[in-house]
């Protein structure tokens, strides 16, 4: 089978939602045109939407590869690789302890690679939030907040930040007031 006829069959199997089915023809598309940088590119964004994300990285890389200059394939690149950061991020922030500067390092570079990553947004201003930068905390999470204005989750970071940050101040202004006793 041509790879123009599995291309067919994938994108058949993606109307359906299926995208386990068209990695399959991805694959076999790939198999009977192995230079052909889109099918590397198609096949990366069906395993990515399959949640595959060390999968999507392989065939992103594969189609940069092979096409270097084609803006859609580094695109995805850079996409999946803020998606695995993200998920880094996310695991380091969930270990008890946490480690929060290696988090807020791994979620600065997802919002770099992939300035419209809503997830990166939000993760970078809870890590903040534990390293006490409440600054940057705020800035972060009003950026996610612009990404997606729905989302309850950042809307209620947000005000947990702004609450720290008033109470924070009011402490600094107390003990302020103190010392020119």
């Amino acid at each position: 089978m041509e790879g123009d006829d599995c291309l067919k069959q994938a994108y058949g199997c993606i109307l359906q939602n299926d995208f386990e089915g068209a990695i399959l023809w991805f694959e076999r598309a790939i198999a009977a045109d192995p230079n052909n940088a889109s099918y590397y590119y198609r096949c990366s964004i069906s395993y990515g939407r399959s949640g595959k994300w060390e999968r999507a990285l392989h065939y992103a890389v594969k189609a940069v590869e092979l096409e270097p200059n084609q803006k859609a394939h580094t695109y995805q690149l850079h996409t999946v690789q803020a998606k695995l950061l993200v998920l880094s991020g996310k695991q380091e922030l969930g270990k008890q302890p946490p480690d929060a500067s290696v988090a807020a390092a791994a979620l600065q570079e997802a919002v770099e690679l992939d300035p419209l990553s809503f997830e990166a947004y939000y993760w970078l201003a809870e890590a903040y939030v534990k390293l006490n930068r409440l600054d940057d905390a705020v800035r972060y999470a009003l950026e996610a907040i612009r990404l997606n204005p729905a989302d309850e989750d950042a809307r209620a970071l947000f005000a947990e930040i702004s609450r720290k940050r008033r109470a924070m101040r009011y402490r600094q202004q107390r003990r302020q007031r103190r010392r020119n006793r």
